[in-house]
């Protein structure tokens, strides 16, 4: 980490405050990372991105060195917290990328806010209408899914993840990735080391909790969940956790849709196959410019 040349900053919003790394200059570009990660889900995207934008990447509410509060895990919270931190930044609107649960607060986002977002990059999260017709129809994906359930009880899945030094994170990560010895010992050590600061991992897991709780709390509601803004959606078809099959009928809400599909990647796309989804991002906001 020390050898990425990136500025560690703060921003108070949206009632908590915010850490996050910035590099470059130029259109501002928006990364936000998913569970169980930080800002360094992004460590190889910053550089190549930073040569032709400013390259902004949270620790999103509740993760690393950003406050862990006991409240605002909710959708419409986390979408708040984007739109606030845009602003915060002095730009009117994004490139916004997203990674798992990042994707989702991403699309949530461009649906909701759609005057925030300029372009939209989604990588292995499924498009929030895609998701809920395979929860509620699809057997396999039920099936895959099923640890969400588990992620929303109480106290549990502290205890399962936290156990013989957060052994159950490690096995999540490396189940992700399509290749055996994907993540380096430091990787995995840069990542317990931010889900074990204090409060982190239930902090965490309240994003699940909230959104077994609260679903989108009406956030989307009349907007028929479409996506105005060009949108580029990236998938590793090695993903474990949601089947390719996610990606089918996501043109059906988002009018101006672009797919790219990366066959020897998993879940964590970005990390496993970084220069070809480099690439693939530059190109897809040079569309824009």
């Amino acid at each position: 980490m020390d050898e990425l040349a990136v500025d560690h900053r703060y921003a108070e919003i949206n009632g908590i405050r915010m850490h996050y790394v910035t590099a470059g200059s130029g259109p501002l570009c928006l990364l936000l990372h998913g569970f169980p990660e930080f800002w360094y889900s992004w460590r190889h995207q910053i550089g190549p991105l930073a040569r032709h934008f400013t390259v902004v990447a949270p620790d999103q509410r509740g993760y690393n060195e950003t406050d862990k509060p006991g409240w605002g895990y909710e959708v419409d919270v986390l979408v708040a917290d984007v739109v606030e931190l845009i602003r915060s930044l002095g730009h009117r609107r994004a490139l916004l990328v997203g990674h798992d649960w990042g994707g989702a607060v991403a699309w949530a986002t461009a649906i909701a806010a759609p005057h925030r977002v300029e372009r939209l990059a989604i990588l292995n999260a499924p498009h929030p209408g895609i998701f809920a017709e395979h929860l509620r129809s699809n057997p396999r994906q039920m099936r895959r899914s099923a640890y969400m359930g588990l992620f929303a009880l109480p106290a549990l899945p502290e205890l399962l993840l936290s156990a013989n030094d957060y052994a159950g994170v490690e096995l999540a990560m490396r189940r992700g990735a399509a290749r055996p010895g994907h993540f380096s010992v430091d990787d995995m050590a840069a990542y317990k080391d931010a889900i074990s600061k204090p409060g982190a991992l239930t902090a965490a897991l309240n994003w699940y909790r909230a959104a077994a709780r609260t679903g989108t709390r009406g956030l989307l509601a009349g907007t028929g969940l479409r996506v105005p803004a060009p949108t580029l959606l990236v998938w590793g078809e090695r993903d474990p956790f949601l089947g390719i099959e996610l990606v089918g009928g996501t043109e059906r809400f988002v009018p101006d849709l672009t797919v790219r599909m990366v066959p020897g990647a998993g879940h964590w796309v970005q990390q496993e196959e970084s220069a070809l989804v480099n690439q693939q991002l530059v190109e897809f906001f040079a569309r824009g410019a």
